[in-house]
């Protein structure tokens, strides 16, 4: 959500705030109308700030938005399940890794393609429906800030319709978020070995960005310790990439002063740095057969520390004034 949005609905807020407080020490109705309409438009707008509070409040929006930038950072896999079973089963987590030397190579690697490409289109979906509820907060907004009575209750059906409308894009939104099922056209398993192995199915799965400890990883003279979170649940043998690389060159033997270390745990130690040099770091899990998506990885840049000893000899041969 950008600042110029956030902005504008601050001033939504400060109003529906002012606006609220103003229906409720309203003791008499309005000039010119009936009680029955008056109270007939009270509780109408009143439904209209609920929805607003509630189902499409700024801060709810704010969150869904950080969720897609969450998601857009997150890798995406392909799990197996037997159709027979429930997505939200837990039996898929039994079947063994072997499953996967079953199904044949070529349409496995054919349904990866359509993994990556249904998750682009998850992130094109989720953003654009994001900005329809944005623009119907807006709408609603509207109808608060500049109908009277009269109109208002005149569009009553129609502003009915549109928050059953936003409520349905809420839904989908929040159905949207969640990775689903990939249509399987074809039987993965060749069928000399389908009699054998029961129909199987293909589901999406995510887990959270790999990020650094800002304050746990730290670089000295010639050596850096790296330490790395994500908030997803880490197996026991899940496996990381940490590249590192020299960012200043001086001397030509510096050039390619950088590498690639497979790590098993969250912390790493490098030693043998440059001292006084900038170095920058990448974490992200080792690539597995099961990925089809992951577009960031999180990176962080240390200087290592001036060894003491070079400054005293730098000194040292310093000419005199």
């Amino acid at each position: 959500m950008s600042a110029a949005k956030e902005g504008v609905f601050g001033i939504m807020d400060m109003y529906l705030n002012e606006f609220e407080t103003s229906l409720e020490s309203t003791g008499c109705n309005q000039e010119g109308h009936n009680d029955a309409t008056w109270k007939m438009y009270l509780e109408r707008r009143s439904i209209v700030l609920a929805f607003l509070r509630t189902n499409l409040s700024l801060h709810l929006l704010k969150c869904h938005q950080k969720r897609i930038e969450l998601l857009k950072k997150s890798s995406f896999y392909i799990e197996i399940l037997p159709k027979h079973l429930a997505l939200g089963g837990q039996n898929h987590l039994m079947l063994p890794t072997a499953m996967f030397q079953l199904i044949d190579p070529w349409r496995f690697q054919r349904m990866k393609k359509v993994g990556t490409t249904q998750t682009k289109i998850q992130f094109l979906l989720l953003t654009d429906l994001l900005e329809q509820l944005e623009r119907g907060r807006e709408e609603l907004v509207y109808y608060l800030e500049t109908c009277d009575v009269v109109t208002f209750l005149s569009r009553w059906d129609l502003i009915k319709q549109r928050l059953s409308n936003l409520s349905e894009l809420m839904d989908s939104f929040l159905d949207m978020l969640v990775p689903g099922k990939l249509y399987v056209k074809h039987r993965l398993v060749p069928d000399v070995r389908a009699t054998k192995v029961p129909h199987i199915g293909l589901v999406l799965s995510t887990k959270m960005p790999v990020v650094f400890d800002r304050k746990e990883s730290v670089a000295h003279e010639d050596w850096a310790t790296l330490k790395w979170f994500s908030t997803s649940q880490q197996s026991q043998h899940e496996q990381y990439e940490l590249c590192f690389r020299l960012l200043e060159h001086g001397m030509q033997k510096e050039r390619g002063h950088c590498g690639i270390l497979t790590v098993t745990s969250n912390t790493c130690k490098i030693q043998n740095l440059l001292c006084d040099r900038a170095y920058k770091f990448t974490i992200r899990r080792a690539e597995t057969y099961s990925l089809v998506y992951e577009q960031w990885h999180d990176s962080i840049t240390l200087k290592t520390e001036t060894n003491p000893d070079q400054d005293m000899d730098s000194s040292l041969c310093e000419p005199e004034g």
